[in-house]
């Protein structure tokens, strides 16, 4: 974890969730430019994307993308993160996916992630107050879609692993994952990068609980 991460306001946390809308995922993208410099031309590629307005947030916006958000939960205590089997894509990812209509990003990333889990909003609690990890990656055709890119805005939510959870018909599975048994579920290099990110946040916390 590079020392940038550590500034700012890092710790894991419990609190009401509040919308990020596009006037303010911005000033978000900028905050998480200084804590992960090395992401910098990711943040850039997003900032652009920005530019395009609301059709940015349309999942009919394809060239060259559009935003997705994404929910990293994980259980703080058992040190576990809930993945789903994506069906389409055939691999293990967090939950996440497309607006429908909204324009706001945290919004997105809850609704989705109650939708593919089962879980009740009220039992996945925001645990980090500002961007938690951001990616950009290639989405292959299909569906009368072209090829595109997806702008994912990644959130980490709080939950506990022994709350039942419910396949989506958009699942194959769900699974609560060990962190230090991702590498057998994935090696895709922003689900690690998020694990290593998850890890510090709980590092923090056992020293100031």
């Amino acid at each position: 974890m590079p020392e940038s991460a550590k500034e700012g306001t890092q710790t894991l946390k419990k609190r009401p969730q509040a919308g990020i809308l596009p006037g303010e995922l911005g000033a978000a993208l900028q905050r998480y430019s200084r804590r992960y410099s090395e992401e910098d031309g990711t943040v850039r590629r997003m900032l652009d994307l920005l530019n395009a307005g609301d059709d940015a947030f349309s999942r009919n916006f394809f060239t060259p993308g559009h935003f997705t958000g994404s929910a990293w939960v994980i259980d703080p205590l058992e040190e576990r993160v809930l993945l789903t089997h994506h069906r389409r894509l055939d691999m293990w990812l967090q939950l996440g996916g497309h607006g429908e209509g909204e324009l706001d990003i945290l919004g997105i990333a809850l609704r989705e992630a109650v939708e593919e889990s089962g879980i009740p909003q009220s039992h996945l609690k925001l645990g980090y107050d500002d961007l938690f990890d951001i990616d950009v990656h290639a989405i292959p055709p299909g569906r009368n879609e072209p090829a595109h890119s997806h702008f994912d805005i990644r959130f980490l939510f709080t939950s506990d692993s022994r709350r039942e959870v419910v396949v989506s018909d958009e699942s194959h599975d769900l699974s609560w994952v060990g962190l230090d048994a991702l590498e057998a579920y994935t090696q895709e290099e922003s689900m690690l990068r998020m694990r290593d990110k998850s890890r510090h946040l709980l590092d923090a916390l056992k020293r100031d609980p």
